[in-house]
């Protein structure tokens, strides 16, 4: 790997916190570091704490407007719209500041990467992938994946490619560099026929300057991990090693396990763990082993996120942990105590097959439909031939 990897981390992540029983609970960052210390995945890893990103960084994604009403909203009795007081993203004590060093955190891993201190860097409390321009959305306030790729085409990369394999379609990052020919925005995405937030189609190609540097590939309800990987491996690598960029960013939301409770693709742990050592292979192949890895959704907190971003942890770190492998046995006994009804699963895995059959041009499983669609959408526009499973 040559250089160390960075890993972003301080408690004062847990304060981006929504409250009450919402969803977004950042007991599961706090889960995932403690099962990963004990585990030993960070023996000899300096955490690398960030500061909040300044407002002129926050402004190369956000309007001004919008982050002086995330700044006011805890003070206001009124409604202060931009996307702010709804029932996903309810307004909180301290919004702009825990937002603010999440972006933080991102941009201290990018800064790492861009200044050849480390190839890779990974930053479990950003992935904030649905904020936009002028409001909050889907439980991001700012969108800390769109500034740190900002922020690295200022800073030495000439191209980005953007792969987000959480359950949502990545529509604040896709919105945010629509018509930007440096970035290649890939998104495998439950379909939005049947999830928030509507969008992601195969026909969502990118503006008249970046034609197919938009990418979906909306999955069907229940799919699972060998039909996932053959639609990542059937259209991803092959836009990669095209687009060539410098630097891979990707956001690793674990929704898409069987045990979310917002979504319904069935993913398992393994596949998450397999999903990342592609990731890591993808960046040391295409993008000069350069790779940013951020956090995003995941809402079965005590049973699949730290488990499965333990493992992303640890293969950002090379320290690949093996999916029999027991639980630390402490790590269960504390949340034991906070949880006691809580059913632990016993290994870092669950026990699933992740082999998959490549796919060959012929439509034989039911994701081989979207497939098809995605590479006829998009080949085309990259000199790829979207028939001929060598491309």
């Amino acid at each position: 790997m040559g250089t160390p990897a960075a890993v972003v981390w301080d408690p004062a992540l847990l304060a981006y916190d929504l409250g009450g029983d919402h969803p977004f609970n950042p007991v599961r960052l706090e889960l995932t570091i403690a099962m990963a210390t004990q585990f030993g995945v960070l023996d000899g890893v300096d955490l690398l704490s960030p500061e909040p990103a300044a407002d002129t960084e926050i402004e190369r994604i956000h309007d001004v407007a919008y982050v002086s009403a995330v700044r006011e909203a805890p003070m206001v009795g009124w409604d202060v719209g931009h996307g702010l007081g709804t029932p996903d993203n309810p307004v909180f004590s301290q919004m702009h500041e825990a937002s603010s060093l999440v972006v933080g955190g991102s941009l201290l891993a990018a800064s790492k990467i861009a200044s050849g201190a480390a190839n890779r860097a990974v930053n479990i409390a950003g992935g904030l992938h649905h904020a936009m321009r002028d409001h909050a959305a889907g439980f991001c306030v700012y969108n800390d994946c769109a500034v740190a790729i900002s922020w690295l085409l200022d800073n030495g990369a000439e191209r980005v490619a953007y792969i987000d394999v959480d359950v949502h379609h990545g529509d604040g990052v896709q919105q945010a560099f629509y018509d930007d020919p440096r970035v290649l925005t890939i998104s495998l995405h439950q379909s939005p026929m049947t999830l928030w937030p509507g969008t992601g189609r195969v026909t969502e190609l990118g503006g008249p300057n970046a034609q197919g540097t938009s990418v979906n590939i909306p999955l069907p309800a229940h799919t699972r991990d060998p039909a996932w990987l053959r639609a990542f491996h059937a259209v991803v690598p092959s836009l990669l090693k095209e687009f060539q960029p410098d630097v891979l960013v990707t956001q690793c939301g674990v929704d898409t396990h069987e045990e979310d409770p917002l979504a319904d693709l069935y993913l398992s742990v393994d596949g998450h763990r397999e999903t990342y050592r592609v990731l890591r292979s993808l960046a040391e192949e295409h993008a000069g082993g350069k790779w940013l890895a951020l956090g995003g959704g995941g809402y079965q907190l005590l049973r699949v996120v730290p488990r499965s971003w333990t493992h992303l942890l640890a293969t950002v770190l090379d320290r690949d942990i093996d999916p029999a492998a027991s639980l630390p046995p402490e790590w269960v006994k504390d949340v034991q105590r906070r949880a006691p009804t809580a059913l632990l699963p016993r290994t870092m895995g669950d026990g699933k097959d992740t082999a998959y059959e490549p796919w060959d041009g012929t439509d034989t499983q039911p994701v081989d439909s979207v497939i098809r669609d995605a590479r006829h959408a998009v080949f085309p526009l990259h000199g790829l031939d979207p028939d001929d499973p060598r491309d």
